[in-house]
C-alpha cells in the first residue's frame, strides 16, 4: 500500500504533484490546519504530515497519530511542532532550512538599509506631502562595523553580502572555526567585544535556552551608542521592552525587526516609535523561496517514506539518499545486533557499549547508534524506532558510548555491540557480507559464522559430546521444525553456542524440557525482523 500524507497548510500545487508523481497517495485540505478537532479526527489514516506555521502539531494531536511517520515543515522554524513528544511517539521532525536562506538574509541587508537611512519614514512623510530633506539624515553601510550574532547558513549569506557593500564584518558564534571565519573574510570575537564594537547589530541563530533573550536589557547597555539593531531571526532573542527604553533615550539609534516575541504581533513596545521599521515575519516571503521550500519539504517526505533517506530531520540523524543505499544493510545489522543484545538481557540496562570496526567506522555512526538502541529497547518497547529509541533509553539514564578502531582482524569492518547490566556484560558482533546480507560473527567472545532468522533458538552448554542429537531429538518429538543450526566454541571442552533456525517460534514447554537435560546453561529463543 501507498505511503499516505496529508498536506494541511497552504503549500503550493507544485508540491503536491511531487507526491503524487512519486507514487504517493497524498489529501491536499490547505485549511485542515486552523481546525484542530478536525485534524485530530483524521490525523490517524496518514504516515506523513505537510504544514507550514499554520497547523499546530502538539503533543494532544500526536496522541491521534497512531501511523504517523514524518512531520515536514515547509520553513525553517519548527516552534509549531511539538518535537518531544514526536520523538517520543517516533515521529521524525522534518524541516527545510536552506530552501529561504537567500530570502532570509536578503530581507535583513534591506533591513539594514532601511534603518541605516530612515526610508519607510521618509516614505510615510512625502507620502503626506511633506518634503522634509533635513529631518531624514541617514548613515553610510561603507566602513561601519557590522556584528553578525550566528554565523551559520543565514548569517554566512549576510556577512558575505556585507563584505561586498564594504563593511567591516566581526562574528560571535561559538561554532564558527577561525580557519572558517578567516575564510568567510570575518573577524571572530566573543560577544562582549562585539556588542561594544558594532555599529550594526544582527541576529541568525535560533531560538534556543542559550539563545533566548542574548540581547538582554544587560547586553544591550553594553552596546555602541548609536548602534542599530536587526533581528530578522527568531522573536525572543532581543529584550524588547529594555530596546525600546534605549531607542527613547537615544542610546540605540535605529532598529529594524521583522520577528517578535508574541506573534501575530499586534501590540509590541517597539511599535510607533521613531527610526523603528517592522515587517509581519516577512524574511521568507518571497515567491521563490516559498515555492523552493515547499518543493524541498515534498521531497524529502517523499524520500524518507519511500526509501528510508533522512534528510534535514531536527531529532534523528540525517542520512542521505545515497548512504541510505549503502546504509541499509548496515543499519539493519545493528537494529539486529541490538535486538539480539536486547532479547538476552534479563535486568535493567545501565549502559550500551557500541565498537565500530575498519569500514563500519567510516560510515553515519550516529544513524548506526540510534538503530542499535532502538534495537536493544524492542523488546520493552515493540513500538520504539530509531527515533523514540535514544530518547527513551536517555529517560531511563542508559549511558550510551562509542568507539571506532581501525581494521583489526579478517573483515572490512564489523560492529560490537557490548549490553551493560549490574550483574553482567554480554556482547555480539556482526558485519554485512557482499552480498548485503547481515551475519552475526562472534557471540560471547566466540566466532561464528550465522545469518539471521526470523525465529531462533540460542543455546549455550559445555563442549560435550550429545548436544547436537539432543536438540535434534527434543525438536523431533516437540513437532518443531529445524531449518538451520550455527555452531560454536571458544575451545575443545570448552564453553560452545548453538543458533538453530527454526519456522516458528519454539513452545515454551520444548524451552523447559531442553533446561531439564541439564545439558545448556541458556535456552533463549529470539526473534527478529528480517523483511
Amino acid at each position: 500500500m501507498a505511503p499516505k500524507v496529508l498536506v494541511s497548510d497552504k503549500l503550493s500545487e507544485t508540491a503536491v504533484q511531487i507526491f503524487r508523481d512519486r507514487g504517493i497517495d497524498v489529501d491536499f485540505m490547505p485549511d485542515l490546519g486552523k481546525d484542530k478537532d478536525k485534524l485530530a479526527e483524521v490525523i490517524g489514516q496518514y504516515d506523513g504530515l505537510a504544514i507550514r506555521s499554520a497547523t499546530k502539531a502538539t503533543a494532544k494531536l500526536l496522541e491521534s497519530a497512531t501511523n504517523l511517520k514524518v512531520i515536514g515543515r515547509a520553513g525553517i522554524g519548527t516552534d509549531n511542532v511539538d518535537k518531544e513528544a514526536a520523538s517520543k511517539k517516533g515521529v521524525i521532525v522534518m524541516n527545510t532550512p536552506f530552501g529561504n536562506m537567500i530570502t532570509t538574509a536578503e530581507h535583513a541587508i534591506a533591513m539594514m538599509f532601511a534603518v541605516a537611512r530612515q526610508i519607510p519614514e521618509a516614505s510615510a512623510s512625502t507620502h503626506a506631502g511633506k518634503w522634509e530633506k533635513s529631518k531624514f539624515m541617514g548613515v553610510e553601510l561603507t566602513n561601519k562595523t557590522l556584528g553578525v550574532i550566528g554565523a551559520g547558513n543565514i548569517g554566512g549569506i549576510v556577512c558575505d553580502r556585507a563584505r561586498g557593500l564594504k563593511m567591516k564584518v566581526i562574528a560571535f558564534d561559538p561554532f564558527l572555526s577561525e580557519e572558517k571565519a578567516a575564510k568567510m573574510g570575518v573577524e571572530k570575537v566573543e560577544l562582549d567585544e562585539l556588542l561594544a564594537r558594532a555599529e550594526f547589530i544582527t541576529l541568525h541563530v535560533p531560538l534556543t535556552d542559550s539563545t533566548r533573550n542574548i540581547l538582554s536589557a544587560e547586553n544591550l547597555a553594553k552596546t555602541k551608542k548609536g548602534v542599530r539593531i536587526i533581528n530578522c531571526a527568531r522573536g525572543g532573542l532581543v529584550d524588547e521592552a529594555a530596546l525600546a527604553e534605549l531607542l527613547k533615550s537615544g542610546h540605540v539609534a535605529g532598529a529594524a525587526f521583522d520577528v517578535f516575541a508574541e506573534e501575530p504581533a499586534k501590540e509590541n513596545a517597539l511599535f510607533n516609535l521613531p527610526n523603528v521599521v517592522c515587517t509581519p515575519h516577512l524574511g521568507a516571503a518571497t515567491t521563490e523561496a516559498q515555492e523552493n521550500v515547499a518543493l524541498q519539504v515534498a521531497e524529502q517526505m517523499s524520500n524518507y517514506l519511500l526509501t528510508g533517506a533522512v534528510e534535514n530531520a531536527l531529532n534523528m540523524p540525517s542520512v542521505t539518499a545515497e548512504e541510505a543505499k549503502i546504509m541499509g544493510p548496515w543499519i539493519k545489522l545493528a537494529d539486529h545486533l541490538g535486538a539480539f543484545a536486547g532479547q538476552m538481557s534479563e535486568d535493567p540496562i545501565t549502559a550500551i557499549n557500541i565498537l565500530y570496526d575498519g569500514s563500519a567506522a567510516d560510515l553515519n555512526l550516529d544513524a548506526l547508534n540510534c538503530a542499535v538502541i532502538a534495537g536493544i529497547m524492542k523488546k520493552a518497547n515493540p513500538d520504539v524506532n530509531m527515533v523514540s529509541a535514544p530518547v527513551i533509553a536517555k529517560e531511563r539514564g542508559i549511558q550510551i558510548s562509542t568507539t571506532n578502531q581501525d581494521k583489526s582482524g579478517s573483515f572490512d569492518g564489523y560492529i560490537k555491540v557490548t549490553v551493560v547490566t549490574e550483574k553482567v556484560e554480554r556482547s555480539i558482533g556482526g558485519t554485512v557480507f557482499s552480498d548485503g546480507k547481515p551475519r552475526f560473527i562472534q557471540i560471547k567472545g566466540i566466532n561464528i559464522d550465522a545469518e539471521v532468522g526470523a525465529h531462533m533458538l540460542y543455546t549455550t552448554n559445555e563442549d560435550v559430546p550429545g548436544i547436537i542429537g539432543t536438540l535434534g531429538q527434543t525438536m523431533g518429538e516437540n513437532d518443531v521444525n529445524i531449518a538451520n543450526f550455527t555452531l560454536g566454541r571458544s575451545e575443545a571442552k570448552g564453553g560452545a553456542i548453538a543458533l538453530l533456525y527454526v519456522d516458528a517460534p519454539v513452545p515454551s514447554e520444548v524451552i523447559a524440557k531442553l533446561c531439564d537435560t541439564g545439558l545448556f546453561r541458556q535456552v533463549k529463543p529470539l526473534q527478529f525482523d528480517v523483511s
